[in-house]
């Protein structure tokens, strides 16, 4: 009889213990200014339609990040998701729906810790963001007329927010006095350029489900004033399916976690505090599969809720805003 081996989802982000307290409170307050700036003007910009649009997104990047992918070298990576909230929302919009995610992770599922949040929040909400519109902006510039232009465009995209949101981390490890830079900086640039390929494949996916289903929402970042009724339902689909895959995620280390076996570091990590669902097994159950799936099924509604609850935060009722049908 055949049988699968089912893994619950490896914690992916920065923990306690590899930043110096110093370090942590300043991204802290970088990261609070950003998010500041964010709620302004997605309050500005957003129609009133489009908010679901937000919650869904982040649900499904959310649920896209629980399946690691095996890469060469016996580690692994996940799914950032900023390329592609960019490229649907626009950067503030997308630093919101990337900001629900992350600190969800790290306050009920323990991934990442919550002296790192402010620095974690940085790399993959700020810098994620906006390399990925910087990108994707200059290049379909360039390419806009061409076949071929959302594809490479969106990959690359992709591909640079990995690599520079893994470049900030090592920074910020270099300036805690966690590892040189001389070691750290190519050791996390050379595996996250290559998880950066699977974050190209999976974003260039992502954005032909998209342009089948509403290739006006890939014509020009975040301007959109309506959302199809059918990117709603079809993204939360999304979502559920990939949780309920998630059991099946690569139980290799990811790259900073593999970076930090390597170069001796990975002691200085410390548990947090608490535990609520630690490593995405909601308490409780005793088949891991199933525990995963729940943990994910509640991780996406959280998500969802928070991400919605943000894009709500003194938004006026603009009813002449449709849901295009």
């Amino acid at each position: 009889m055949l049988s699968f081996p089912f893994f619950s989802p490896l914690p992916m982000h920065i923990p306690d213990g590899f930043l110096s307290i110093l370090v942590s409170i300043i991204f802290w307050v970088l990261s609070i200014i950003m998010i500041g700036f964010a709620l302004r003007k997605t309050n500005q910009t957003i129609a009133e339609r489009q908010i679901p649009l937000m919650g869904v997104m982040a649900a499904a990047i959310f649920a896209g990040q629980m399946l690691n992918f095996s890469v060469t070298g016996g580690t692994s990576g996940h799914l950032l998701g900023a390329a592609v909230a960019t490229i649907i929302l626009g950067p503030w919009a997308a630093v919101l729906v990337m900001t629900s995610v992350v600190a969800v992770q790290a306050l009920v599922f323990q991934d990442g810790g919550i002296l790192a949040l402010g620095a974690n929040i940085f790399n993959m909400a700020v810098v994620g963001v906006f390399v990925s519109y910087a990108v994707y902006s200059i290049l379909m510039c360039l390419v806009r007329n061409t076949k071929w232009g959302t594809v490479v465009s969106g990959f690359l995209a992709a591909w640079s927010s990995i690599l520079i949101a893994s470049l900030s981390c090592s920074l910020q490890l270099t300036i805690s006095g966690t590892s040189p830079a001389n070691i750290v900086i190519p050791a996390m640039g050379a595996i996250h350029a290559l998880i950066g390929i699977g974050e190209g494949v999976i974003t260039v996916g992502a954005l032909a489900f998209i342009s089948a289903a509403r290739k006006d929402l890939l014509q020009n970042i975040g301007t959109q004033t309506g959302t199809s009724k059918g990117v709603i339902v079809g993204g939360l689909l999304l979502a559920l399916v990939l949780t309920v895959l998630a059991p099946l995620a690569s139980s290799h280390p990811d790259g900073l976690e593999w970076v930090a076996e390597q170069h001796g570091f990975l002691e200085k990590a410390r548990d947090a505090f608490y535990q609520i669902i630690p490593d995405y097994v909601l308490p409780g159950i005793s088949d891991p599969a199933l525990a995963t799936i729940a943990a994910g099924i509640i991780g996406i509604v959280i998500v969802f809720g928070v991400a919605w609850g943000m894009a709500r935060v003194n938004k006026p009722d603009r009813g002449q805003k449709t849901i295009q049908n």
